[in-house]
């Protein structure tokens, strides 16, 4: 498929969103539109609701599909919404791939099957029962820092023969694979690391799934018109005034926690809690993240004049009324 239909069906710059939440662990729905308003504004075309870092683990059936819902509303054609996850169990992949199409999603970002490791020939069942289960465009996400495997060259190969399955979202960080595959196949790529967006779209990727976008939107945008205008230098610039914000987001705690308590310490959402087992960052590693930001010089979208780090409204996690796993259909 075309690059250019692919960015048109799923965008290019897509935001790995958040979800806000009260101090007390319940969603902030307020927050969740406000904050994705904010990143379309900014020059996001996608969004990705209740992915790794929306808390999808924690999250319920009810919560994952009212973010679509409301997603869906608050972009009001701006962007595509892409629904993240959705599980590890087939059969329950399948029921949330379908209800995420009803809410109005545009695309399912369809992770491999985390912690239970099946083979390659599980894993590969389990993406064509899942496309098939829907008419939705299908987003591979390779992370086998998170699933425990990865997706092999083969096996990626072979699911691209698949309809629905056209793009890969790669947070392995394996270009010599991602080269073979663009070279062999029609799927297009999404960087799914923030710190090799612009490498792997030197490889050719058509966009990037970033978490450091929830804070800075803008900044991507600059990048990948950039990528698309050819202009490498302008490109170049942006990666590197970006890098000391990348480094604070993805290095020294859960991006979740990282983005949120930055988030909140820009007055962007209302409290930086998060569910457990994740927890606020200790104070050693908050001051990690807070030496990143003060190298921070000048990035389109953000100003840290007047960041206010809460450490006390970040510590801790929250346990929510109803546990996401327990209850699918609270």
């Amino acid at each position: 498929m075309p690059q250019t239909e692919i960015i048109n069906q799923l965008g290019q710059v897509l935001v790995a969103v958040v979800t806000p939440m009260r101090a007390d662990g319940e969603v902030d729905w307020a927050g969740v539109e406000a904050l994705i308003d904010d990143c379309v504004t900014q020059g996001a075309d996608g969004i990705v609701v209740s992915g790794t870092t929306g808390e999808t683990s924690t999250l319920t059936d009810a919560e994952k599909i009212q973010l679509v819902r409301t997603a869906k509303q608050v972009a009001s054609g701006r962007a595509r919404i892409i629904s993240g996850g959705p599980s590890n169990e087939t059969a329950h992949a399948i029921q949330l791939a379908r209800e995420s199409e009803a809410a109005g999603a545009d695309g399912i970002l369809l992770v491999t099957p985390y912690y239970l490791k099946p083979t390659q020939s599980g894993v590969l069942t389990h993406i064509r029962m899942v496309a098939d289960a829907t008419d939705l465009p299908v987003i591979l996400y390779d992370i086998p820092g998170r699933a425990g495997i990865p997706l092999t060259y083969e096996t990626i190969v072979r699911a691209a023969k698949h309809p629905n399955v056209v793009a890969v979202k790669d947070a392995k960080g394996d270009f010599a694979q991602v080269s073979r595959v663009l070279n062999e196949t029609s799927l297009a790529y999404y960087s799914g690391d923030d710190t090799h967006a612009l490498a792997h779209a030197a490889l050719g990727a058509v966009g990037v799934v970033s978490v450091t976008a929830n804070i800075v939107s803008a900044a991507y945008r600059k990048m990948f018109d950039a990528v698309n205008a050819n202009d490498f230098a302008t490109a170049l610039s942006v990666h590197r005034d970006l890098e000391p914000l990348v480094r604070a987001t993805m290095t020294h705690i859960p991006g979740t926690v990282s983005t949120k308590y930055i988030l909140h310490g820009l007055g962007r959402i209302g409290s930086p809690r998060v569910r457990l087992p994740l927890v606020g960052p200790e104070d050693a590693e908050a001051a990690l993240i807070e030496a990143d930001i003060d190298a921070v010089e000048s990035i389109p979208g953000v100003d840290f004049t007047d960041f206010r780090p809460d450490r006390n409204a970040a510590a801790g996690g929250a346990l929510p009324r109803i546990p996401g796993a327990a209850r699918r259909n609270a």
